[in-house]
């Protein structure tokens, strides 16, 4: 282990993150000293008819998702601005964001919240030298996420992917990693999708042109010479 890890502390603290009085922070900042980075990935969601949805169930999802990145981020970032020591801050969100998607709307929504949360922080924290950012995640294979899902829905998500498979959490980690450090110091109220060309495969009137095969092309445009006028 090199000289510059030796002195590295681990704590781990367990807390309801949306409670905004959990006094977690103050136990935190008392260990360990006032953060350079803070990465908030709490993810909560739940595949549904929008119409069976129940007000507990948006209370739920919101609170997980949108309420708990506030209350980290206000109380948090009140303290290295009283201390005038720069920080860097990044969000996980999804791709959704941008285009709302049917079945999943209450962590579209949180999510939505979470990205408009730090563009607008960004622009008032940005002159404390605080820095906020968020990374646009694609889907992700983890146990946790994909034990449940059918092994077809896996394949069809697959299928949507120019690249042509999921995304891991070490490529995630090392675009969190950069963003995070001074290599990036003037990336700062940034939104960046990674997600295997999904969103912009999904997003094009004429992207699906892709299934056709090359004596349909030929056909087609046999077909486009041989019209007259408009």
């Amino acid at each position: 282990m090199s000289s510059s890890y030796k002195h590295l502390i681990n704590v781990a603290v367990q807390c309801d993150v949306r409670d905004p009085y959990a006094m977690v922070y103050d136990q935190l900042v008392s260990v360990v000293g006032l953060p350079d980075v803070v990465i908030n990935s709490t993810a909560g969601n739940l595949i549904s008819l929008s119409e069976k949805l129940s007000p507990n169930a948006w209370r739920t999802i919101t609170d997980i998702v949108l309420n708990s990145s506030a209350y980290v981020t206000l109380d948090i970032w009140k303290r290295p601005i009283k201390a005038e020591k720069g920080a860097a801050f990044l969000a996980i969100t999804t791709i959704y964001v941008e285009s709302g998607f049917g079945f999943v709307v209450l962590s579209a929504a949180a999510k939505s919240g979470v990205e408009t949360l730090c563009e607008s922080q960004e622009a008032e924290w940005g002159r404390y030298s605080i820095r906020l950012n968020v990374i646009q995640s694609g889907p992700i294979k983890t146990k946790g996420a994909f034990s449940r899902l059918d092994p077809m829905f896996e394949k069809s998500m697959i299928n949507r992917i120019p690249t042509g498979r999921l995304g891991t959490p070490g490529e995630i980690a090392n675009l969190a990693a950069y963003l995070c450090n001074d290599y990036a110091s003037w990336v700062s109220g940034a939104v960046i999708r990674m997600d295997g060309g999904e969103y912009v495969s999904m997003a094009g009137e004429f992207n699906d042109l892709k299934k056709v095969t090359k004596e349909q092309w030929a056909m087609l445009e046999s077909m486009i010479r041989s019209t007259k006028g408009s």
